[in-house]
């Protein structure tokens, strides 16, 4: 791993995840490629008026100034940064940039809120997630011991999710995590029975290890009446440090995430979120 992308809009959310990314960086050696969107309208950069191109300029200028205010922060001591200024309008060409720098993963920052679904929904973390190619880890509260020792990725084991299980696996053997497969059984009409979850179960990692990926036989089935609930239940019970999931990009999160979750789940965890597109 040689490059990894840290979106920054310079607020509190975005510096607890350049820490992090920080800390990343520098175990793996990597180098940190700082990105702010501007959001300033195309006509101001092409426009005549003197105005006008002075404020773009400004707006530049000041960016670059919050850049060498983060490099005087302990943690970036030490770690090969790169800034990048870009007038984006939409998330989806932050994609193309990081495909054309050759970012292996993205990190960024997001308000935890109340819930689950309000970490991601409606939010830049979502349009990120959506529009990425790439993992991106999501994290919502400042972590200075933050790592990756014990993880839990929930799948509903179905085959397209292969690939996406080959990319999480893959990835969490660079930090030599200990990973448990997850999957939250609700009782409704997806209900499955024991046997038939490990039917799914074991079809499924017999093809995603066809490609070389180790076998992983740390497989829990949970049961809930939400995904949502489930996922942070059981990851709790484990203590882990990340949660993972395969999500499908066209469609955002709301296929995967679904109802809301108990307010005493959320107020006391707030982990970190890794998604792997399907």
């Amino acid at each position: 791993m040689k490059k990894i992308l840290v979106p920054t809009d310079f607020s509190k959310h975005s510096e607890y995840a350049l820490e992090v990314a920080a800390k990343i960086a520098k175990n793996l050696n990597a180098r940190l490629l700082l990105f702010h969107m501007v959001g300033t309208a195309q006509s101001v950069f092409i426009s005549d008026e003197g105005q006008k191109q002075a404020e773009a300029i400004y707006y530049l200028e000041l960016a670059k100034k919050r850049f060498n205010e983060l490099l005087e922060h302990g943690y970036m001591k030490d770690v090969e940064v790169e800034f990048i200024v870009q007038n984006y309008k939409i998330f989806s060409e932050m994609n193309d940039l990081a495909h054309e720098k050759g970012v292996d993963f993205i990190v960024i920052g997001s308000h935890g809120y109340s819930g689950f679904s309000d970490a991601f929904v409606g939010s830049n973390a979502e349009k990120i997630i959506r529009a990425s190619d790439f993992p991106v880890l999501v994290i919502k509260e400042r972590s200075k011991n933050f790592s990756m020792d014990k993880v839990v990725f929930a799948c509903d084991f179905k085959m397209e999710a292969v690939r996406s299980y080959r990319k999480a696996m893959s990835f969490f053997r660079l930090f030599n995590s200990d990973v448990h497969l997850l999957y939250v059984n609700l009782p409704n009409e997806d209900f499955r029975s024991t046997s038939e979850l490990e039917e799914r179960v074991s079809g499924f990692l017999e093809a995603a290890n066809d490609d070389g990926v180790p076998y992983n036989d740390q497989v829990h089935y949970y049961d809930d009446y939400t995904i949502e609930n489930g996922i942070y239940t059981f990851s709790k019970s484990i203590k882990a440090d990340v949660i993972s999931l395969a999500t499908h990009g066209r469609k955002g999160l709301s296929h995967f995430f679904m109802g809301s979750i108990g307010e005493d789940i959320a107020t006391h965890i707030n982990v970190p979120v890794v998604t792997f597109k399907i």
